[in-house]
């Protein structure tokens, strides 16, 4: 079974708590976190303080997804404010097997992420190291943006290594996630789908995740 993660980048902060309980009454079990810095990529999200408000609502799995330039700074700071998985992105870092070992310390899961233009192979030595693999779909900084279908043959290559090998990895794809989009990454092998506007804009989140499970 597919697991749904809705971003809560695109829900309303207003009544963010309600919105969490929402989507995980409608089955979600991931909750998918992005944090931005404003250089890695052009916007600012949010920090530990509101991953460590909302983790006493909810028992959803907390994905949390860096976008940031010094991932292993940071990484302590989330799994303390209650973190379950952490992501850094293979381009912020000379040293990826540094920042999965101090992620590991943490006590969290270890995921990372490559942008859409970054070859796969960038990753390849890595599987064996790490818990998940979250491909971008669009150009990280920005929520609503339109699926990249280049990404597909990623994913493909990733399913592929992850059987040939019989690695414990999941496959995340993260940006322009819907309906039609979503059915396309499942075929090609995702375990994991991120998907932000198309759960909290249409406010039918039964209906939204029902949409990306089938």
């Amino acid at each position: 079974m597919v697991i749904v993660a809705p971003s809560i980048l695109s829900a309303d902060f207003s009544k963010l708590g309600e919105e969490i309980k929402a989507v995980e009454k409608a089955g979600a079990k991931w909750l998918h976190i992005d944090v931005m810095d404003g250089h890695f990529v052009p916007n600012i999200t949010i920090g530990p303080p509101v991953v460590k408000s909302i983790r006493k609502i909810t028992e959803l799995f907390f994905d949390v997804h860096l976008m940031i330039e010094n991932p292993t700074k940071y990484a302590k700071n989330f799994a303390d404010a209650g973190a379950d998985g952490i992501t850094f992105h293979i381009e912020s870092c000379k040293n990826p097997l540094t920042v999965i070992e101090e992620i590991k310390k943490t006590g969290c899961k270890v995921g990372v992420s490559l942008n859409p233009s970054t070859p796969i192979e960038r990753i390849k030595n890595l599987l064996s190291e790490v818990d998940l693999v979250l491909v971008m779909s669009v150009n990280p900084g920005f929520s609503g943006q339109k699926f990249i279908p280049d990404v597909v043959p990623k994913i493909e290559w990733l399913r592929q290594q992850i059987d040939e090998h019989e690695y414990n990895v999941l496959i995340e794809v993260d940006g322009g996630i819907n309906r039609e989009t979503g059915r396309v990454v499942r075929q090609a092998g995702a375990d994991v789908l991120v998907a932000g506007s198309f759960v909290f804009k249409g406010k039918d989140y039964n209906q939204a995740v029902n949409d990306l499970i089938r």
